[in-house]
């Protein structure tokens, strides 16, 4: 399976501009505000998972962190991103990995990820997902996660989704995580189609 992904997002990110990526963001400024209400830090580590050519490393980097990993399925999309950060890129950490058989060998303080987890339609992939998720953030650290809305697209770039309401979502994440701020988005896509997501931020309590 993780082969057949990576192959689908390498043809993504090497087909299509950015500007054809329906998920595709200038500024991610509803992101930025939730990292900043989750406390982080120049002193802050944090992790994007499926950064793809996203702009939120950058931003971090602006902030003043120099603990940044972005993890993506698809080199095509890191070497993308990596070559638009230019030298500032060096200072981050890219992996080329599939969440769900990844595993941390490290914790962050703050876990970023804006429209992965929706694609995980199956449930051990949730389960995956989950567990990484648990093992690779400190407690006290921050998890947002971002997917579709209930009222949200069924389907992203030909793939299934599975949408969320931010209540919909802590009860999947469990009682380890505290849901303590929630946003609804009416993102934009570059062609002017609106896709209504839910923007969760959760606490780690235990």
């Amino acid at each position: 399976m993780t082969d057949k992904r990576k192959a689908h997002w390498d043809t993504v990110y090497d087909q299509k501009s950015e500007m054809q990526l329906s998920w595709h963001q200038e500024e991610a400024q509803l992101s930025l505000e939730l990292a900043k209400l989750a406390g982080i830090s120049a002193t802050s580590s944090a992790i994007d998972i499926g950064g793809g050519t996203s702009r939120f490393a950058g931003t971090l980097l602006d902030l003043g962190l120099r603990d940044v990993t972005v993890l993506d399925l698809s080199q095509v999309a890191l070497d993308a991103a990596r070559q638009r950060l230019g030298q500032a890129g060096d200072a981050v950490t890219w992996v080329a990995a599939d969440i769900t058989t990844w595993s941390p060998d490290r914790q962050y303080d703050f876990w970023h990820d804006r429209a992965v987890f929706h694609f995980l339609v199956d449930a051990e992939d949730r389960a995956a997902y989950l567990n990484n998720l648990t093992k690779g953030l400190v407690v006290g650290g921050h998890a947002m996660i971002a997917t579709f809305a209930p009222d949200g697209p069924e389907t992203c770039s030909g793939l299934p989704v599975a949408r969320y309401s931010p209540e919909g979502l802590a009860e999947v994440l469990g009682e380890r995580f505290a849901l303590v701020a929630q946003r609804h988005h009416l993102h934009q896509t570059p062609w002017g189609k609106p896709q209504s997501f839910q923007f969760s931020l959760f606490r780690k309590d235990h």
